[in-house]
């Protein structure tokens, strides 16, 4: 059959299938009921439809009846515009009624959600599921369970999750020799099926689970899988692994694989996997598997789904700065999906197929193509969600037979985002059951073939960017270790630094490179005794030859058009993007860096480059001010002269970069005096600027030891600005210093110093718990907690304190500590050894103030004498006035303090002399905007954690003790670097002046 004769069929039988099923609509769109009533009106307005979205799903948490009503006036009174009618009229009687009113009406609004929620529940435990099968298979349905639950964030949680899929399969088993089978002979469903089929996420079997530990996440979900695999196979179940977001794709493809082939399972069949049609990947992945299943002679099953995660998936991408992995038009996906299908028919001699959608247009498409192809009915069902699109699977019933129904089971908690996840896609403008039943769109329309209807809707191609002047700023993308050759650039870059190691770093001064016999070494915090470096210390003379050098240049370089100096920074910026891995990697041996933190500093350099570049073309043009006519005013910047840049070692390339580049782009010569921790990371700035053409004298590089050279570098009086970035004790005395006006010195220094702070994450007692521990893990043990934006407290609403604390515990624990090279570990040793006795004293500290919650520590094996790992400390029972809760440690040790209630967090959150970063997760409207109004720090993180700030979306600084000066990555940082000044020219020449077109004029 060719395709316009195909296509013609399809057609056709989709117009039978609507003949068959017209006058009925799904119970959610069904407005007689409740729900049916409020959907109705959240397609109608799209403001509603996402508040009762985000309140369904916080619901589940609010667990008294006070709480709940607050939540219902803040979603549905605050501000909230029209409410459909059937909850006009409840609440507006409720305000009538008063308190006792409210509740009323709280009470039932919650019952109304949670009936929803359960219509597409097919069970909270075990004896309802088994009720609700009994009656499902009576109707001529078979099944498929899946397991619901929150994410899985240790360990501990994945032990629970394996216990209680073998508990539900024993169940099953128990209960399947009751069930006759669904039209076929002997003990399977159609003659073929097992009666039992069960549908498991691989991320709820292994809490550590990356992407860019990808042999470690394969092995350790397949090691708690496994054993299910074996029980379904013991009970002659089918088990079927479900795909998830995109990070976990090519894992859960290789765990497929490998449970397929697995000796105890090799000749046992019914073992299926998930792919997502609207991702661009899935037809060579489906290739793929089925390529891998010839050549093993292992037959297969696909269970082929659209996908339910098409908005996370753009957001990240398009946040990341990488390619959209999904069709962004509907039709798109649709046609992949019939194009996929088309394949897995065609080779149903190896792989079964599962059809799972409620596309009537789809459906039609995979009945006819393996009409067309013969292919038998053994080889191929469908499937539908259970609760929704009833029309569809009766009416698929009637014409295929072989329907199972897609049966999520499990407590309401992890139920409603389950629901949000579906009612989101069922209510979305392209939703075929909406465009099917609530919107009743056109037949003929809907069963268009979906390559005419793509093509029809792609939208145009974008303009071609303008060849004059520089493109707009975008973030440098973040790495992907979903892709295959980022995974394997770090190991290989690493081991091509190792091979170098050892060498000599000399000083870079005047375009020089000059030796001194004082030497630092610089080693690898994992294994002390492997020198990465062994850098060449700037005495006195030194510091002289460099600020002589650079006065001369500086007069040189000042006067370079800024368009010349944004050029060669941004020249600066394409050279750190080819040597990304290998700048990165370097990170990783010398300061102990994860692979991603790594990448990410080096990739914050570029964005400082690449920002400040711009923004320098930005100010350089002078502003007029005022429009009186007979006067010109030109508003303009000039470059201060030469600034000292003192940086540090947790952030060494991005933060060096950052400061040494705003210095010379804005026509100033720089001192670099690197942290003599980071010291050949920071030598990298040497061979970037020099090869992006900086001239000789404007960029110099003096490491140097603070007792020598410090506080006489900051005291000559050639230096205009100080640029810092450390500790509050050190900053604070650069201040001091710098102000003191020295013999020949005739300006006020400039210093511009970040330093530091007491971070807190604030947990309401509404807080999404999946979400809040594993963001506060990250923020609080991430580089090992080493960063001046790192969440050292994190303070809990007492409502939630004992959930989100045995969590919390819980996931620590399960994260893993050792050399940073690894892609396994989560956190490694800290920088030095002093670094390290310090943060062990604040251990001891803890130790008394409260109670120890955590002390996890690394493997005997690696925490020797040799390397610098510290334990990672959580301390419970720490209140504002222990030292614990004020000072800065710099070091994964995380106090945990329980507020009574919001207000009270809110002010413990500020009691320190600090103001750099907060967060709160809370789903309250009302406590969200006081935090805006009242947590007082620099940045401010609502629903995530609080570090990796990015140039310009998240410019960064904080302001009390924590710094002095304006955000980096931000619209007013430059202007530091330089000294303002006012041109005015009388433009009145004998009683006559020209007019300009925006003089103020008659």
């Amino acid at each position: 059959m060719d395709t316009s004769q195909l296509d013609a069929a399809i057609k056709a039988r989709g117009k039978e299938f609507f003949t068959s099923i017209a006058g009925e609509a799904p119970s959610i769109f069904n407005k007689g009921w409740w729900t049916g009533k409020v959907m109705d009106w959240a397609m109608k307005n799209e403001d509603f439809k996402v508040k009762l979205f985000r309140f369904v799903d916080v619901l589940p948490y609010l667990d008294n009846g006070d709480s709940l009503s607050r939540h219902i006036d803040e979603y549905f009174v605050d501000d909230c515009g029209e409410l459909p009618p059937v909850m006009k009229f409840g609440i507006k009687s409720a305000g009538i009624a008063g308190k006792i009113g409210g509740k009323i009406m709280a009470k039932s609004i919650r019952a109304n959600i949670e009936k929803m929620a359960r219509q597409f529940i097919v069970g909270q435990n075990t004896k309802e599921a088994v009720h609700s099968i009994d009656k499902l298979r009576k109707d001529g349905f078979a099944f498929v369970l899946d397991v619901l639950g929150e994410a899985t964030v240790s360990e501990a949680e994945a032990d629970a999750r394996l216990e209680e899929h073998m508990e539900l399969l024993q169940a099953l088993g128990n209960a399947q020799s009751k069930w006759k089978p669904l039209d076929g002979n002997g003990e399977m469903d159609w003659g073929h099926a097992p009666k039992i089929n069960l549908a498991v996420k691989p991320s709820a079997f292994y809490s550590q689970a990356k992407p860019r530990d990808f042999e470690g996440s394969v092995q350790g979900i397949l090691d708690r899988l496994l054993p299910v695999a074996k029980k379904a196979r013991e009970l002659g179940a089918f088990l079927c692994i479900d795909m998830e977001q995109l990070d976990l794709k090519d894992i859960t493809i290789e765990l497929y694989k490998r449970l397929r082939s697995h000796p105890d399972l090799a000749d046992y069949p019914h073992l299926g996997i998930v792919l997502q049609a609207y991702l661009r990947e899935t037809d060579a992945d489906a290739k793929g598997l089925v390529e891998w299943a010839r050549e093993k002679n292992l037959p297969i099953s696909i269970r082929l789904v659209k996908g339910a995660y098409w908005d996370y998936e753009t957001v990240k991408a398009k946040q990341n700065g990488w390619e959209i992995p999904v069709y962004t038009v509907k039709a798109e996906s649709d046609a992949a999906y019939e194009r996929i299908a088309g394949y897995i028919l065609q080779n149903a001699d190896i792989c079964h197929f599962a059809c799972a959608s409620h596309n009537i247009r789809t459906i039609s498409a995979v009945q006819e193509t393996a009409l067309s192809l013969g292919v038998p009915e053994s080889a191929y069902e469908f499937q539908v969600l259970y609760g929704m699109a009833e029309p569809v699977r009766k009416g698929l019933l009637n014409v295929a037979g072989r329907v199972r129904l897609y049966c999520p089971y499990g407590d309401l908690v992890p139920g409603m985002a389950y629901l949000v996840r579906r009612l989101l896609e069922n209510t979305a403008n392209e939703s075929f059951l909406r465009q099917s039943f609530a919107d009743e769109s056109d037949h003929d329309r809907l069963l268009e073939n979906p390559v005419t209807t793509a093509q029809r809707e792609a939208p145009a191609p974008e303009p071609a960017p303008s060849c004059e002047g520089v493109g707009p700023f975008r973030n440098d993308p973040a790495i992907d270790f979903t892709i295959e050759e980022a995974r394997r650039a770090f190991p290989e870059a690493i081991a091509a630094r190792r091979a170098s190691l050892g060498r000599t770093y000399p000083l870079f001064i005047g375009g020089k490179d000059i030796e001194t016999d004082d030497r630092i070494p610089s080693t690898n915090p994992a294994n002390l005794s492997e020198v990465v470096g062994e850098v060449c210390q700037a005495g006195t003379a030194e510091i002289d030859q460099a600020i002589a050098a650079a006065v001369t240049a500086q007069k040189e370089w000042a006067r370079r058009p800024a368009k010349e100096r944004a050029e060669i920074i941004m020249r600066a910026a394409e050279i750190a993007k080819e040597r990304i891995i290998d700048l990165a990697a370097i990170q990783v041996l010398e300061v102990g860096k994860q692979w991603d933190q790594a990448h990410a500093d080096v990739g914050e350099a570029i964005d400082f480059m690449e920002y400040y570049a711009r923004d320098m073309l930005r100010l350089d043009n002078p502003r007029r001010m005022g429009r009186a006519p007979g006067e010109i005013n030109h508003y303009m910047y000039q470059p201060k002269g030469v600034a000292a840049v003192i940086a540090p070692w947790n952030f060494p390339l991005a933060i060096s970069v950052g400061m040494c580049s705003a210095a010379i782009v804005t026509g100033n010569a720089v001192l670099y005096k690197p942290s003599s921790l980071s010291s050949v990371i920071g030598y990298g700035l040497v061979e970037i600027f020099k090869e992006a053409g900086v001239p000789d004298g404007v960029f110099n590089y003096v490491p140097g030891r603070s007792s020598v050279m410090g506080d006489y570098l900051v005291n000559r009086p050639e230096i205009s600005v100080i640029a810092f970035t450390g500790s509050m004790e050190v900053g604070t005395h650069i201040i001091e210093t710098a102000a003191k006006i020295q013999p020949g010195q005739d300006h006020v220094k400039r210093v511009i110093a970040e330093m530091g702070g007491k971070n807190a994450l604030i947990i309401d007692d509404d807080a999404e718990l999946d979400e809040a521990v594993v963001h506060t893990l990250y923020a609080a043990f991430g580089f090992q907690g080493q960063k001046c934006s790192a969440c050292s407290r994190v303070i809990v609403v007492d409502a939630i304190y004992d959930r989100f604390v045995d969590r919390l515990v819980e996931g620590a624990r399960s994260l893993k500590i050792g050399p940073s090279e690894d892609p396994g570990n989560n956190m490694g040793p800290v920088v030095d050894v002093s670094q390290q006795k310090k943060i062990k004293e604040y251990v001891e500290i803890a130790r008394k103030e409260g109670t120890i919650l955590v002390e996890h520590t690394a493997p005997a094996a690696l925490d020797t004498d040799n390397a610098c790992y510290v334990p990672m400390t959580i301390v419970g029972g720490i209140t504002p006035e222990h030292r614990i809760a004020q000072e800065e440690i710099f070091g994964p040790v995380l106090a945990v303090m329980r507020a009574k209630n919001f207000d009270q967090a809110i002010e413990w959150a500020n009691s320190t002399r600090y103001a750099l970063t907060g967060g709160v997760f809370s789903r309250s409207p009302r406590h969200l905007e006081q935090a805006r109004r009242e947590f007082n720090v620099g940045n401010l993180y609502l629903n995530r954690n609080n570090v990796g700030a990015l140039v310009e979306r998240q410019a960064f600084g904080g302001f009390k003790l924590s710094g002095v000066g304006s955000k980096t990555g931000g619209p007013d940082y430059l202007i530091q670097y330089m000294d303002p000044k006012v041109i005015t020219e009388n433009t009145m020449r004998r009683g006559f002046t020209p007019i300009a077109e925006d003089d103020e004029w008659v």
